[in-house]
Parts: C-alpha cells; structure tokens; sequence
C-alpha cells in the first residue's frame, strides 16, 4: 500500500512539473500559432518563466522540490547556457537530487536561453 501512495504522489509531482495546460492554444489552428509567437518572442526571460510552471518547483531564494534559482546560478555560469536551456526543453534529472526535471517541448531553444539567462543573473 505505502508503493501505490509513493508511486501516486512522485506521478502528480511530475504531472504538476509538466506544462501548464493551454487548452485554448491547442485547438485552435496552426495559423495562430504563428500571431502568438512573435508575442512570446518580446518576453524577458523572467516573463517566460511566468507563462511556464516553473513555479511549482523552483523560487528565485530558496529550494523547493528543486533548486532555487540563486543555487543554479552559483553552479553553474555562461559557457552553460546552451546545455541548461537544452535541460530545460529536454528535461533532466541527477544533478540536484532524485526527482527529475520534466521536459518543456513547448519551448523553443531562444526562449530557454533567455530563461536561463535570467536564471544565471540571480548569482549572489
């Protein structure tokens, strides 16, 4: 019994790392997608985080079920830029503990190097 409620709860701590639901965004016709992404293009990296679920498992301060932003930013500097905006989109797990980043697909590879850009600026 204590499997089944571990394996439950570590499920939706994952689901509720996934991307936030667009339901609108996803029925509507490709056409659109393409108005939305110029808008999506002017946000700061901070800006994209909000529109993201970052929240639910990451704070500019302190730790939560993953690393504060101000820790990632002390481990890590500009030359990983690409490799910590790859993670975002692919997801990762390992390097802060045992539960894993969920994958961002829905972000593009620009997006995630402002979001680690912003990220990296929180350095004590």
């Amino acid at each position: 019994m204590k499997k089944l409620l571990l394996a439950g709860a570590l499920g939706f701590l994952i689901l509720s790392c996934s991307k936030k639901e667009n339901t609108e965004a996803q029925s509507v016709p490709s056409e659109t997608s393409a108005v939305s992404e110029p808008v999506k293009a002017n946000l700061s990296g901070d800006q994209i985080i909000e529109t993201l679920d970052c929240s639910g498992c990451h704070a500019v301060n302190e730790r939560m079920i993953g690393p504060s932003y101000k820790e990632i930013a002390g481990k890590y500097s500009d030359k990983d830029i690409e490799m910590l905006a790859s993670k975002i989109i692919e997801g990762g797990s390992g390097v802060w503990g045992g539960v894993p980043m969920a994958p961002h697909p829905q972000v593009s590879k620009e997006d995630a190097k402002k979001m680690v850009e912003y990220i990296l600026s929180q350095k004590k």
